[in-house]
């Protein structure tokens, strides 16, 4: 099972190197990209925006009740503001949107497979990778950092309602620690996270179509693989980037 992963993580690397290479020639079309963009982005922010309100409300309540045992609910504003910015907020809205936006690339790069589309675009001179990879991995590149900066101030309007609304913490104490503790940095450390995040739903998303067989049947099975593979990878990279930031910029 693990070597089969390392195959597959080796094989989508080359994905990746190929849609580089594509990008770099300025292979690919702009139309293209900026309707992936709205596909991916535009159409995403309902649903990161449910989860990261609610996930903000649930950290929040729970951080406070528990500070409170020993006094120290005033520092709740800090606490969560760090957690949702460089953790919680990208790998929920990167798995969300892997569920979403990967599970569709697949699909719909797995259906033009065993359909045989794929092989047309070749007749054609089309190179796949420059024509559905590319607009692809751009426009989730792109907007997946953004997602994430609106899951951000989403998450803390849910946070600070339930602090101060619901466990009566003092608005001003509130803000007096969040602003005190939390750093641009601990923003920009989340949204390198899901510039990476947007890079792997993609390629994965892609890889898994463009290796689709069997019909109906292995579509269904690229589409639940692209998902389970996505947000595996998307856990991994959190914790590299959890380890590796700290120590090759600053903590």
């Amino acid at each position: 099972m693990i070597s089969g992963f390392l195959r597959e993580l080796g094989a989508v690397a080359l994905l990746g190197w190929e849609t580089l290479r594509k990008f770099v020639k300025g292979e690919g079309e702009l139309a293209e990209i900026l309707r992936q963009m709205e596909l991916i982005g535009v159409k995403s922010v309902p649903v990161v925006t449910l989860t990261t309100v609610f996930a903000g409300m649930v950290l929040s309540l729970n951080t406070y009740i528990g500070f409170s045992r020993f006094g120290a609910g005033q520092y709740t504003g800090s606490v969560v503001g760090v957690a949702l910015a460089k953790e919680l907020v990208p790998v929920l809205a990167g798995i969300v949107i892997a569920g979403r936006v990967g599970a569709a690339m697949a699909a719909e790069l797995g259906t033009m497979k065993v359909t045989e589309q794929i092989d047309a675009l070749y007749t054609l001179n089309a190179d796949p990778v420059a024509f559905l990879v590319l607009p692809r991995t751009v426009a989730s590149t792109v907007m997946l950092p953004v997602l994430v900066l609106f899951g951000d101030g989403v998450a803390h309007i849910g946070a600070y309602a339930v602090a101060v609304g619901l466990m009566g913490v003092n608005p001003r104490i509130y803000d007096y620690y969040l602003f005190m503790y939390m750093e641009p940095w601990d923003i920009a450390v989340g949204l390198i996270k899901a510039l990476s995040f947007g890079i792997i739903i993609a390629l994965v998303g892609c890889y898994k179509g463009l290796k689709a067989e069997g019909g109906a049947e292995g579509v269904g099975r690229a589409t639940t693989s692209a998902v389970v593979h996505a947000s595996i990878t998307i856990l991994i990279v959190d914790f590299i980037w959890g380890k590796l930031l700290p120590w090759t910029l600053r903590y």
